[in-house]
Protein backbone atom coordinates (compact mmCIF):
# COMPACT_ATOMS: atom_id res chain seq x y z
CA UNK A 1 0.00 0.00 0.00
CA UNK A 2 2.65 2.60 0.52
CA UNK A 3 2.88 5.36 2.91
CA UNK A 4 2.02 8.97 2.05
CA UNK A 5 4.15 11.63 2.32
CA UNK A 6 2.61 14.71 3.98
CA UNK A 7 3.86 18.48 4.28
CA UNK A 8 3.75 20.25 6.57
CA UNK A 9 5.64 18.66 9.02
CA UNK A 10 4.10 18.69 11.46
CA UNK A 11 1.05 17.68 10.09
CA UNK A 12 -2.38 19.88 10.80
CA UNK A 13 -4.10 17.62 13.64
CA UNK A 14 -7.18 17.00 11.14
CA UNK A 15 -5.51 15.88 8.48
CA UNK A 16 -3.57 13.56 10.65
CA UNK A 17 -6.42 12.37 12.71
CA UNK A 18 -8.48 11.46 9.37
CA UNK A 19 -5.25 9.35 7.91
CA UNK A 20 -4.64 7.26 11.36
CA UNK A 21 -9.11 6.96 11.73
CA UNK A 22 -8.70 5.71 7.67
CA UNK A 23 -6.10 3.60 8.45
CA UNK A 24 -3.31 5.14 6.05
CA UNK A 25 0.46 5.11 6.89
CA UNK A 26 1.63 8.56 6.47
CA UNK A 27 4.88 10.43 7.58
CA UNK A 28 5.30 14.26 7.55
CA UNK A 29 8.03 16.00 5.91
CA UNK A 30 9.42 19.99 5.19
CA UNK A 31 11.78 18.89 2.58
CA UNK A 32 10.70 17.28 -0.32
CA UNK A 33 14.02 16.39 -1.89
CA UNK A 34 15.27 14.47 0.93
CA UNK A 35 12.09 12.72 1.33
CA UNK A 36 12.52 11.18 -2.05
CA UNK A 37 16.04 10.87 -1.08
CA UNK A 38 15.09 8.73 1.41
CA UNK A 39 11.73 6.73 0.77
CA UNK A 40 10.02 4.16 3.67
CA UNK A 41 10.09 0.91 3.33
CA UNK A 42 7.34 0.37 1.57
CA UNK A 43 7.86 3.24 -0.71
CA UNK A 44 5.55 6.50 -1.13
CA UNK A 45 2.05 5.89 -2.14
CA UNK A 46 2.05 9.16 -2.96
CA UNK A 47 1.87 12.81 -1.86
CA UNK A 48 -0.67 15.04 0.73
CA UNK A 49 0.59 18.90 0.69
CA UNK A 50 -1.52 20.98 2.64
CA UNK A 51 -1.03 24.66 1.67
CA UNK A 52 -4.54 27.01 3.07
CA UNK A 53 -1.88 28.51 5.32
CA UNK A 54 1.30 29.02 3.09
CA UNK A 55 0.22 28.31 -0.41
CA UNK A 56 4.18 29.51 -1.62
CA UNK A 57 5.75 27.14 0.59
CA UNK A 58 3.08 24.40 -0.99
CA UNK A 59 4.03 24.94 -4.71
CA UNK A 60 7.62 24.99 -3.31
CA UNK A 61 7.06 21.43 -2.09
CA UNK A 62 5.16 20.40 -4.74
CA UNK A 63 7.77 21.62 -7.46
CA UNK A 64 10.65 19.41 -5.63
CA UNK A 65 8.94 16.51 -5.81
CA UNK A 66 7.61 16.47 -9.07
CA UNK A 67 9.82 18.52 -11.14
CA UNK A 68 13.30 16.52 -10.94
CA UNK A 69 14.80 12.92 -11.80
CA UNK A 70 12.28 11.13 -9.48
CA UNK A 71 8.69 12.63 -9.55
CA UNK A 72 6.22 11.37 -7.51
CA UNK A 73 2.28 10.87 -7.90
CA UNK A 74 -0.33 10.86 -7.26
CA UNK A 75 -0.45 14.27 -5.26
CA UNK A 76 -2.96 16.16 -3.52
CA UNK A 77 -3.23 19.40 -2.76
CA UNK A 78 -5.73 20.90 0.16
CA UNK A 79 -6.15 24.71 -0.42
CA UNK A 80 -8.74 27.23 0.98
CA UNK A 81 -11.33 28.42 -1.28
CA UNK A 82 -9.50 32.00 -0.95
CA UNK A 83 -6.10 30.59 -3.01
CA UNK A 84 -8.29 28.56 -6.80
CA UNK A 85 -6.88 31.22 -8.55
CA UNK A 86 -3.44 30.55 -7.40
CA UNK A 87 -3.95 26.76 -8.95
CA UNK A 88 -4.20 28.79 -12.57
CA UNK A 89 -1.01 27.67 -14.38
CA UNK A 90 0.47 24.64 -11.78
CA UNK A 91 -1.75 22.11 -13.42
CA UNK A 92 1.27 20.12 -13.59
CA UNK A 93 2.09 20.39 -9.86
CA UNK A 94 -0.53 18.09 -8.66
CA UNK A 95 -2.81 15.33 -9.76
CA UNK A 96 -6.06 16.76 -7.95
CA UNK A 97 -7.40 19.35 -5.10
CA UNK A 98 -9.31 19.38 -2.18
CA UNK A 99 -10.89 22.19 -0.35
CA UNK A 100 -9.88 23.34 3.24
CA UNK A 101 -11.21 23.10 5.89
CA UNK A 102 -12.14 19.48 4.29
CA UNK A 103 -14.75 16.60 5.40
CA UNK A 104 -12.91 13.49 6.00
CA UNK A 105 -15.18 11.27 4.10
CA UNK A 106 -13.88 13.62 0.80
CA UNK A 107 -10.67 13.12 1.92
CA UNK A 108 -10.70 9.64 2.04
CA UNK A 109 -12.72 9.34 -1.36
CA UNK A 110 -10.27 11.20 -3.21
CA UNK A 111 -7.42 9.60 -2.03
CA UNK A 112 -8.79 6.55 -3.37
CA UNK A 113 -9.92 7.61 -6.50
CA UNK A 114 -6.15 9.24 -6.96
CA UNK A 115 -4.91 5.25 -6.02
CA UNK A 116 -7.33 4.03 -8.17
CA UNK A 117 -4.84 3.73 -11.27
CA UNK A 118 -2.32 2.40 -9.36
CA UNK A 119 -4.31 -0.85 -9.50
CA UNK A 120 -4.15 -1.44 -5.91
CA UNK A 121 -6.76 -3.83 -4.67
CA UNK A 122 -8.48 -2.23 -1.74
CA UNK A 123 -10.06 -4.20 1.00
CA UNK A 124 -12.92 -4.28 2.83
CA UNK A 125 -13.84 -0.99 5.35
CA UNK A 126 -12.24 -1.68 8.49
CA UNK A 127 -13.20 0.45 11.59
CA UNK A 128 -10.19 0.32 14.31
CA UNK A 129 -10.31 0.93 17.77
CA UNK A 130 -7.80 -0.37 19.85
CA UNK A 131 -7.39 -4.11 19.35
CA UNK A 132 -11.09 -4.42 18.10
CA UNK A 133 -11.69 -4.38 14.60
CA UNK A 134 -14.91 -4.01 12.76
CA UNK A 135 -15.55 -4.70 8.84
CA UNK A 136 -18.62 -2.90 8.08
CA UNK A 137 -19.34 -4.69 4.91
CA UNK A 138 -20.22 -8.37 6.97
CA UNK A 139 -20.78 -7.65 9.49
CA UNK A 140 -17.45 -8.99 11.06
CA UNK A 141 -15.64 -8.22 14.07
CA UNK A 142 -12.19 -9.78 15.69
CA UNK A 143 -10.25 -8.52 18.59
CA UNK A 144 -6.26 -9.02 18.29
CA UNK A 145 -7.09 -10.99 15.04
CA UNK A 146 -9.54 -13.55 16.68
CA UNK A 147 -13.15 -13.48 15.59
CA UNK A 148 -16.14 -12.66 17.52
CA UNK A 149 -19.37 -13.69 17.66
CA UNK A 150 -21.82 -10.91 17.38
CA UNK A 151 -24.82 -12.99 17.59
CA UNK A 152 -26.28 -14.14 20.62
Amino acid sequence: MGTFLVFPDPAPAELAQTLDLGGYAWKARNDGAAALDEPPDDGWAGAIVVGDEDIEGAFAFCRAIRKGERTLTPLLLLISGRQLGELEHRDDLFDDFCLAPFHPRELEARLRHLRHGDGEVTGPELIKYGPLALNIENYQAAIDGQPVDLTY
